[in-house]
């Protein structure tokens, strides 16, 4: 995904093609079947966020023309994709703990960062005020388990 600013693009509302707000929206031939497919783009997006049937038109043999109705549908079904998608690799890129000590609860957290150049890890506590109380760099591979967390915390959070 590009972070360059790409201007938007001009509205399309073709009976086969759409492209509003920075989404389009383009039937396709379905390489499952006979039928129809429509393919959903983000603009900065290189592949399709979704591919979803489409329906045959009146004459069971052309797609049926889009509205503005099924634009709105396959945007908002692209668009929750895209959250769940970032959802996922959020969660898969950080792991967490919770600690008791001294009658207060840390959430220890170990946050990847996938940099091609310097991948690293960052080990933070966060006491059960909200506050974050520590934070270090850590190698990527740092091993994360309860006992380790449970001993940097009783540590008093020193540089592991």
């Amino acid at each position: 995904m590009s972070n360059e600013h790409t201007p938007t693009e001009p509205e399309v509302m073709e009976p086969a093609f759409w492209r509003k707000n920075g989404w389009s929206a383009r039937v396709i031939k379905n390489e499952e079947d006979d039928g129809w497919a429509v393919e959903i783009r983000k603009q900065g997006i290189p592949e399709p966020v979704l591919i979803s049937p489409w329906v045959m038109g009146r004459d069971k043999k052309n797609p049926k023309p889009f509205d503005a109705a099924a634009f709105a549908t396959f945007v908002k079904t692209a668009s929750e994709v895209l959250d769940r998608s970032a959802r996922q690799r959020d969660q898969a890129m950080t792991k967490k703990l919770s600690i008791a000590w001294e009658g207060r609860w840390y959430e220890v957290r170990l946050e990847l960062v996938p940099d091609e150049y310097d991948p690293h890890a960052l080990l933070s506590a966060i006491d059960d005020a909200g506050e974050t109380v520590a934070k270090h760099r850590v190698p990527a591979n740092f091993k994360f388990t309860r006992d380790i967390a449970n001993a940097w915390v009783r540590g008093g959070f020193s540089e592991p």
